[in-house]
């Protein structure tokens, strides 16, 4: 089997980037994406020439790390996989594939794949958790939590922090990676005593990143790798409402009021 390949390639961030041509041959069909990189990588730097750089760590749709765009879809032409699970069979022999990495302002570009993510890591340092001491894991039957409510948080707490929401969206927004973190925790009994101060937290980090607004384009519930639905927003967004009602500074009084 035989690929052509337009790999991005930027040396660092400041530097500019450019597509370089690559042909592909001998390659099989059952290998996964990742695996035809390596092997391209390989031929590269027998001949003396920098390999692409690009991340990777599980291998098996679990970290997320392997993040970039093919042909303009992130993650590849699939749904509901990373592009570590893309295998080289979703393409036809001569097939010519543009790879790129992830496109936001957000994320800015490391080297050729590889961009910087950790402001989705920020967003979560904000307030995506729990503070208050639990101690040892509970027993799993001393808070009851209704199954279906159990699975709508189970739903949320899947998202992997690719980042393919963001890159997919016209607008470079991480709302679905911030609304699913704001979910999963809301709607769990644990979630509650920060509920709101939470939401406006990540909110504002959100913003503080760089990353743009969310107009209900729809672009990242197809191209999340979890398929996570694009109701937590709507959760979100709910919660945002209270928030700002509930912490608005009160309004002030005039003196010949008292």
């Amino acid at each position: 089997m035989r690929l052509v390949l337009h790999v991005w390639r930027q040396p660092r961030s400041a530097a500019p980037g450019r597509f370089e041509r690559y042909d592909a041959d001998g390659l099989n069909e059952d290998m996964s994406f990742l695996e035809m990189l390596d092997v391209v990588n390989g031929r590269l730097v027998e001949a003396g020439t920098d390999p692409i750089a690009f991340e990777h760590d599980c291998r098996e749709g679990i970290c997320g790390s392997c993040g970039m765009v093919v042909n303009g879809d992130p993650h590849g032409p699939l749904t509901g996989v990373t592009v570590c699970q893309l295998h080289l069979r979703s393409f036809r022999d001569g097939d010519e594939l543009w790879v790129e990495p992830w496109r936001a302002r957000a994320f800015p570009v490391i080297k050729d794949l590889v961009v910087d993510r950790s402001s989705l890591d920020r967003i979560i340092q904000a307030g995506g958790y729990v503070s208050v001491r639990s101690g040892s894991a509970p027993e799993a039957n001393v808070i009851p939590i209704a199954k279906p409510v159990a699975d709508r948080a189970f739903d949320a707490a899947i998202c992997i922090g690719c980042g393919a929401c963001v890159a997919a969206c016209p607008n470079a927004s991480a709302m679905l990676f911030t609304a699913a973190k704001v979910a999963h925790l809301a709607l769990l009994p644990q979630g509650q005593p920060e509920r709101l101060p939470r939401v406006l937290a990540l909110v504002q980090r959100m913003d503080e990143e760089g990353f743009g607004n969310c107009t209900n384009h729809g672009a990242c519930q197809a191209a999340c790798p979890k398929e996570i639905s694009i109701d937590v927003i709507a959760l979100l967004n709910r919660d945002l409402l209270k928030a700002a009602l509930a912490y608005r500074p009160p309004p002030a009084v005039s003196e010949g009021a008292i």
